[in-house]
């Protein structure tokens, strides 16, 4: 989507809502670029790792911290990325990548993820201010209930953090809170077609069920935050490192491809970011 800006409209209905769909965000030919990347590219398999559900199912992930040249990192850096987490997330400082994963549900293997915030995990990274983050899901295949898109509850990142405790290989928010939060706020399963995008807040509920369908569902989830709410907590150091952006075009233009080790993957067993 060239030269893409979010309207006062969507930014509003992000901060009403907590979350916020932009059909058609990447073009086919761009989400056919980072499929093929996804499932040829020797390093983002060599650094992909299982986490387990509660049935023993299993979702794929690779993490890094660094956006590089690569098609990946030039997505990451784009301006329509970039300028839309500044429009969206509080505060003024210069935005800075904190990580992106991809995500890899294999059909009929795929699991779950519970319902959990994101700040549930990065607040015991010691960041402080959860309204200066945000995520920003793109989907690289469809995601729809049959191969367990994510669900979200409209409305509960203005709840504040909940307080959160493992489940399995997973992180889930207290499941008291959760009840009472569907009790009164809509239950959202966010169904998207390839290319299009989820901008979601911090403290916003989110889940997805095991994949039970014959076909995948990937994603990139890229993470952003203000250079002004520091971590203590956090031994990456990319949070707080302002980024430089690039054209939109850069990712089919500009000869990047496959993700290199300078990326700095995260390991499974060094994944305390994501616990």
């Amino acid at each position: 989507m060239a030269n893409f800006q979010l309207t006062p409209h969507q930014i509003a209905d992000y901060h009403r809502d907590g979350y916020l769909i932009v059909k058609n965000f990447l073009s086919a030919a761009e989400t056919d670029k980072l499929y093929r990347i996804a499932t040829e590219d020797d390093t983002m398999r060599k650094h992909a790792f299982d986490l387990n559900d509660q049935t023993g199912k299993k979702t794929k992930l690779s993490l890094w911290y660094t956006p590089g040249n690569d098609s990946y990192g030039l997505l990451t850096r784009s301006r329509r990325m970039v300028d839309s987490a500044n429009l969206l997330m509080d505060g003024e400082a210069p935005v800075c990548h904190f990580h992106s994963k991809l995500m890899q549900k294999e059909p009929k293997v795929g699991g779950a993820w519970e319902w959990h915030q994101d700040y549930g995990y990065w607040y015991k990274n010691e960041f402080l201010f959860p309204d200066q983050m945000i995520s920003i899901m793109i989907a690289i295949t469809e995601a729809n209930k049959a191969n367990g898109c994510l669900q979200v509850i409209r409305g509960t990142h203005k709840m504040g953090r909940i307080e959160h405790g493992f489940s399995g290989e997973q992180v889930g928010a207290a499941q008291h809170y959760v009840d009472l939060a569907l009790k009164t706020m809509e239950h959202i399963y966010v169904e998207l077609n390839a290319g299009d995008a989820l901008f979601f807040h911090s403290n916003l509920l989110h889940r997805s069920e095991a994949n039970t369908s014959e076909k995948p569902r990937w994603s990139l989830i890229s993470c952003y935050n203000r250079a002004s709410n520091l971590p203590y907590n956090e031994p990456s150091g990319s949070s707080t490192v302002p980024l430089e952006t690039v054209p939109d075009e850069a990712m089919m233009a500009w000869q990047g491809e496959g993700l290199g080790e300078g990326s700095n993957f995260l390991l499974k067993e060094k994944d305390e970011a994501l616990k």
